[in-house]
């Protein structure tokens, strides 16, 4: 009975701390979710106050000075564009450097593995001002090669250690069968990488959607824009207007948190397969 009373209470406590600590998380975003209703008025006298009035117009006005649509436009198209891309490529260039024993293949594979130790701060001019030698500022296609370059490194280290669990066997059989190398490449090894696929293609996606620097440096025209990009209408040297960046906040992470409870399934499948495979 003692030994009952002890789990029990151990278990209480853990679920007391578990809900602690699953409340100081959210609590920046009850704190949005809070706001986004007032006035600005009530958002300078108080922060943690209800509101007295919901004012549902601060999401219209919002999206109007965002030009959310537009905004929102260019984050899903550079978005699909950029993880389509990588994932075609990274997973071929993996499947190339591991079944190729070479030197060059260990060379490249190499040089990949180092580049992803070096901090993006570092590159960011230097990458500036090659994009501008090949016409790549201010322009979606732009964006597009400039995420390839950057996130195809870890993409490709992860593959890499997928490809080499698939037995060399099933392609040399398909080769036997008439496939040449890059159909049994599509037919038989890519359809094997499905987990890996899938997690490189999640995390990248949620990455790309909410990154703000690389279009920062590479975007200056307003209708190429994207969604965290947009938020600089509403910050001024004189006034922040508080309730429409709330606003605007929530409205940006509606996409993300609903493509998150749509996809979480399969991004714990992917996760947890990466793991066990590593």
């Amino acid at each position: 009975m003692a030994q009952k009373k002890k789990r029990a209470a151990g278990k209480a406590v853990l679920v007391t701390v578990l809900l602690l600590a699953a409340l100081l998380f959210l609590f920046p975003l009850i704190l949005i979710f809070l706001n986004c209703l007032k006035s600005q008025s009530e958002i300078t006298a108080s922060l943690l106050a209800l509101p007295t009035q919901l004012h549902f117009e601060n999401f219209p006005n919002a999206m109007a000075q965002m030009n959310y649509l537009q905004a929102f436009a260019n984050s899903i198209l550079i978005t699909v564009c950029s993880v389509a891309g990588l994932v075609l490529f990274a997973s071929m260039a993996a499947y190339q450097v591991v079944r190729r024993k070479c030197l060059a293949s260990r060379i490249i594979s190499g040089l990949m593995v180092a580049s992803m130790a070096i901090p993006f701060q570092v590159l960011m001019v230097p990458s500036v001002i090659v994009a501008r030698e090949l016409h790549l500022v201010n322009s979606r296609p732009g964006m597009i090669v400039m995420y390839w370059g950057f996130l195809l490194p870890m993409a490709m280290f992860l593959y890499q250690g997928f490809v080499k669990g698939v037995p060399r066997e099933l392609e040399e059989a398909a080769m036997i069968d008439g496939c040449g190398q890059i159909r049994a490449f599509f037919r038989i090894v890519f359809p094997m990488l499905k987990p890996i696929t899938a997690t490189v293609a999640i995390i990248n996606i949620l990455g790309v959607f909410n990154d703000f620097t690389l279009p920062l440096i590479m975007l200056s025209s307003q209708s190429l824009k994207t969604l965290p990009l947009s938020f600089s209408v509403f910050y001024s040297s004189y006034l922040n207007e508080w309730q429409l960046i709330m606003s605007g906040l929530v409205l940006s992470i509606f996409p993300v948190l609903v493509f998150f409870l749509l996809m979480q399934r399969n991004i714990m499948d992917g996760l947890t397969a990466g793991a066990l495979k590593g």
